[in-house]
């Protein structure tokens, strides 16, 4: 836990006002441990820091080669940090207001291909013994719901029956929300579920009071893979949910649908899925409109499918 007592105090109130789970108090502890350093061969206490400091503090990190997405978690760490000390009157100004955070390069997720995944489909219910009930029932929940895979793991097996629509998740913060449950994952879910050991958990790991870790079912993800004849560096959990909401959106589900079923907080954060909408409509002007027709007749292009 760092030593300054502003910084003790401050992730005091996250975990008492917050909730912030432990890995997210370590995570702010190293980030304000290593800003206090900095301060401090300055001469000056993390809680006084100046302006001056806290913007050279993160113009150094992008000289040190520290990425844009890190550089802003360290920004919005001390940005938290300092309206604390604000709000409790410690200080009378915020060093940080006029700072920028980093800017991120826009990611687009991998995407597989609705073959890719008939393929992984097949592949899964393949496999040998009890990893082929986990590995079916893994990428058909992961598929048809989008779950996180910290979501899937966690989910307990008194939510199947018969009559399953909806599953009730849980997801970052706290937040409960519900997704569509396809019958073909139900029933490889509760094919799983029965053939395992008693557990509260559909997926239970070598110990059945605890879920199965991210590192078993990247195994059977790892194996899948290749009994696909895909690369496993382009697969993981992730890649499956940007596999439903890329293939959702093709098919026409709108961004606010697609935002309550993936649990993002902010729409911002779905709209990274709109370079597929941004693709199919592009298609349609080539294909349907008068200019586009032209330019097609005159590199002698059939035009696209109606």
């Amino acid at each position: 836990m760092p030593a300054d007592r502003y910084v003790e105090a401050f992730c005091e109130m996250l975990a008492a006002e917050r909730g912030a789970a432990r890995n997210t108090l370590l995570a702010y502890g190293r980030d304000l441990d290593d800003f206090a350093r900095f301060a401090a061969a300055r001469g000056e206490r993390p809680a006084a820091a100046t302006a001056d400091c806290v913007q050279t503090y993160m113009a150094g990190l992008a000289g040190a080669g520290l990425s844009a997405a890190s550089a802003s978690r360290r920004l919005s760490c001390l940005r938290q940090f300092f309206r604390f000390l604000l709000r409790d009157g410690v200080r009378r100004d915020d060093p940080t207001a006029t700072l920028e955070a980093p800017k991120r390069p826009l990611r687009l997720p991998k995407l597989l291909s609705e073959a890719d995944i008939d393929a992984l489909l097949a592949a899964a219910s393949a496999l040998d013994g009890h990893a082929a009930l986990v590995a079916e029932a893994g990428f058909q929940l992961l598929y048809s719901t989008g779950l996180r895979i910290s979501e899937l793991l966690n989910l307990p097996r008194g939510i199947l029956n018969a009559r399953t629509e909806l599953l009730t998740v849980r997801g970052k913060g706290g937040k409960e929300r519900l997704v569509p449950l396809s019958a073909a994952a139900r029933e490889a879910a509760s094919r799983l579920a029965a053939a395992g050991p008693s557990s509260k958990y559909i997926f239970p790991g070598r110990d059945p009071r605890r879920p199965l870790t991210r590192q078993g079912f990247d195994k059977i993800v790892h194996a899948t893979a290749l009994a696909a004849g895909l690369d496993p560096a382009r697969l993981s959990p992730h890649v499956l949910r940007h596999a439903f909401a890329s293939h959702m959106l093709a098919r026409g589900a709108d961004l606010r649908s697609l935002q309550l079923l993936l649990g993002h907080a902010d729409i911002a954060t779905t709209q990274i899925y709109t370079h597929v909408l941004h693709e199919r409509l592009h298609a349609l002007v080539t294909a349907y409109h008068p200019l586009g027709q032209k330019v097609r007749k005159a590199r002698g292009s059939a035009p696209g499918p109606r």
